[in-house]
């Protein structure tokens, strides 16, 4: 069963994420955010999760993969989890 994911990008180099985040649509946000990151072309994407959920080891690793070329906006549901996997040591994490 697939989870609830909304994905929005702009104005500017956004992408917004709502919803869950979980290995049934990992893949979905993985590609976004490389299209996002592709479309800023060289300038750092904002990806925006604080209407989100919920985020697994799967979504985690999207970003990770990212991590050269995002700045991460959250609320305090998901920063502890960002903060603790290491994310915040490689990238911009700004909480909401």
């Amino acid at each position: 069963m697939t989870t609830a994911l909304t994905l929005t990008t702009g104005p500017g180099p956004v992408l917004a994420a709502a919803g869950e985040i979980d290995m049934s649509n990992a893949e979905t946000f993985a590609t976004a955010l490389a299209s996002a990151v592709s479309a800023a072309a060289g300038r750092p994407l904002t990806v925006d999760l604080t209407a989100v959920q919920y985020l697994d080891s799967a979504g985690l690793a999207a970003l990770f993969t990212q991590a050269d070329h995002i700045e991460v906006r959250t609320g305090p549901l998901l920063a502890p989890l960002l903060e603790i996997s290491g994310l915040a040591e490689l990238t911009t994490v700004r909480w909401a």
